[in-house]
């Protein structure tokens, strides 16, 4: 594969996408953003091969390549909000409709109060520093080990915990704001 033998790059390509979009879709929502993460992970991947020693997993290597990159974008570029429900086209507003009346009432309630919920916490992270989000994605949402998240992160464990604390008790505090200028 060092060599630039590119049907073997396809089989690691083909091998590693589902993780790659996994690490990239924790971050970015749009799919077209996920699949221009992904494309831009694996040139990197070709490009810097020589630089992968073999002293750990080829994935750990393709991940932490993944996280970075990720990271990097989210550093560099002003995202642009979640999509709400005035950017939905007719056909997705009318779908969410029958989807909606087609529950019961104690199940729509249900429903509408985890993706609400889901929102709220999207919009908070979405506040947050870019490794204050990283590290409650990976920790609280993906629910890795410390050791995991050290080894995608080359962090320290004793650094992943630290942020991990810190970022939560950040998060409390956007939280206990929200609920006061509700009051």
């Amino acid at each position: 594969m060092r060599g630039g033998d590119e049907a073997a790059f396809e089989e690691i390509v083909r091998r590693h996408s589902p993780r790659v979009f996994h690490i990239a879709s924790r971050f970015f929502r749009q799919r077209s953003q996920v699949e221009d993460i992904a494309q831009e992970v694996f040139l990197k991947a070709y490009t810097q091969l020589s630089s992968f020693k073999g002293l750990g997993s080829f994935e750990g290597w393709l991940t932490r390549i993944a996280t970075n990159t990720c990271l990097n974008e989210l550093r560099n570029s002003k995202r642009r909000p979640e999509a709400t429900a005035a950017d939905l086209t007719d056909d997705e507003n009318a779908w969410l409709n029958n989807q909606l009346v087609s529950l019961s009432s104690d199940r729509h309630k249900s429903v509408e109060e985890n993706v609400v919920a889901a929102d709220l916490a999207e919009k908070l992270l979405s506040r947050m520093s870019p490794d204050d989000r990283l590290v409650l994605s990976l920790v609280d949402g993906e629910e890795l080990s410390t050791r995991e998240v050290a080894a995608m992160t080359g962090w320290s464990e004793s650094k992943v915990k630290v942020k991990a604390f810190r970022a939560r008790g950040k998060m409390r505090q956007a939280v206990k704001r929200l609920m006061k200028e509700k009051r």
